[in-house]
């Protein structure tokens, strides 16, 4: 069945430089989709395609079985949109901004309701000018939600926010999710799309170079599982020569990696056996985080030395 979401060979354009180039992904309804990617990558020009706001230069597109741009007036009244660092109107209150709203959309939203399931019932009446950076997104959110959309694209919502506000989004976001709608977020925060995403697209220099869950990601571009001890050099050397595995050494740690579940043991066994100081331990897995740093490093690292190149 086709996708929420269906891109097939985007490109868009600007003089000679292609700001996205030719990427394809698909978005299930009913679904959480991350889309990360450094700044400059292209995230912002694709979103804002899918959104109707950008007309593409190539490609295929087809956002709720619609064209984003000439379908644009249709399609608007079936998503919700919170740009990143919202803003409004400075001295009317979220009461009266989704009231404001719901007039543009025809419907008949409760203000408190919607306020109430974003964590903002007891601001109702306050000024936006007032409101906390916080609470000005989660009113942001609601009005996203005035429409009853069947999709909502989420640019980086919970940026600035303090934990608990964090978590807030968080849970507005796995609610709106389990009613079956669709979440198209862009974060900076890896943690976040690690916890929330059923699947992620990496886009990088306008291409695509890496998508699937986050597990699926992480296991095939992350490094193994590792035991981190506390100690000297001198235990790394000593595991190096008892097991033949390599042991490295830094800042006061000697991490070994795991290939199967009975090499922690062999390497807990080996240092109690060397009789070399050390305290402490801990298993250690690559985060999405991890797997997103290294390969934007690696192939930004390649680029400058493409360029350096006699």
């Amino acid at each position: 069945m086709p996708g929420a979401i269906e891109v097939h060979g985007l490109r868009k354009r600007y003089g000679t430089l292609a700001a996205v180039d030719g990427i394809d992904f698909s978005v299930q309804s009913g679904s959480v989709f991350a889309f990360l990617g450094p700044n400059g990558a292209g995230k912002t020009t694709t979103t804002e395609i899918l959104e109707g706001l950008r007309n593409r230069s190539e490609g295929e597109v087809s956002v709720l079985g619609l064209d984003p741009w000439s379908d644009g007036a249709e399609l608007h009244r079936r998503i919700g949109v919170i740009p990143q660092d919202f803003r409004f109107f400075e001295k009317i209150t979220p009461a009266e901004a989704i009231v404001y709203y719901r007039s543009l959309f025809h419907t008949e939203r409760d203000p408190v309701q919607l306020l109430d399931r974003v964590e903002l019932a007891d601001k109702a009446n306050s000024r936006f000018e007032s409101l906390s950076g916080g609470q000005k997104q989660k009113l942001g959110l609601a009005l996203a939600l005035v429409n009853d959309p069947e999709i909502c694209f989420l640019d980086e919502p919970t940026t600035g926010l303090d934990p608990h506000a964090r978590r807030s989004i968080w849970a507005v976001i796995r609610a709106l999710r389990k009613e079956g709608r669709t979440v198209f977020l862009t974060t900076h925060y890896l943690e976040e799309a690690e916890l929330l995403a059923d699947r992620v697209a990496i886009i990088h220099h306008g291409h695509i170079i890496a998508s699937g869950t986050p597990s699926d990601i992480i296991a095939q571009y992350g490094t193994p599982e590792r035991i981190r001890v506390q100690a000297g050099p001198d235990l790394g050397d000593y595991l190096a020569h008892k097991l033949g595995v390599v042991a490295r050494a830094e800042d006061g740690h000697v991490e070994v990696e795991l290939h199967q579940k009975e090499d922690a043991l062999r390497v807990l066994a080996a240092i109690e056996a060397s009789g070399i100081a050390w305290s402490g331990f801990e298993t250690r897995q690559d985060t999405l985080e991890d797997v997103f740093v290294r390969m934007v490093g690696q192939m930004d690292e390649g680029a400058l030395r493409t360029e350096g190149s006699p």
